[in-house]
């Protein structure tokens, strides 16, 4: 699940970790794009085959300090949170990104907003 996923970048990159490999699934194949395509982190690749597919994630890293300043997770598996297309705002003024799934696909808040589809908020990164 994509919460695992980003609790395990979060703390590899505050231990200052150069990689980390993790279950493949396509939900977090879909959140790994989204990351490198905003520069939340280096490089992902998809190894093995079968049931032994991975995700190696090669964090990134300014000056020795993450990237990753903070997490919020909007929706849990408890609480699922979604808004319309006219209820998404920035996130830390245009610095940070929140992450929406749509029926389009996952994506990102200004793709989502240009695009005119709401969906379920998952997480905000900044």
């Amino acid at each position: 699940m994509y919460i695992d996923l980003l609790v395990q970048l979060k703390n590899a990159q505050a231990v200052k970790k150069e990689n980390i490999k993790f279950p493949y699934s396509k939900a977090d194949l879909a959140i790994a794009e989204i990351l490198a395509a905003n520069k939340f982190i280096d490089a992902f690749e998809k190894k093995g085959r079968g049931i032994k597919r991975i995700l190696d994630i090669k964090l990134k890293y300014t000056d020795g300090e993450g990237v990753i300043n903070g997490l919020a997770f909007i929706s849990k598996p408890s609480r699922r949170i979604y808004l319309g297309y006219k209820e998404i705002k920035p996130v830390k003024y245009g610095y940070g990104i929140m992450v929406i799934s749509t029926p389009g696909g996952v994506m990102t808040n200004k793709e989502a907003k240009k695009n005119k589809v709401g969906g379920e908020a998952l997480f905000k990164i900044w």
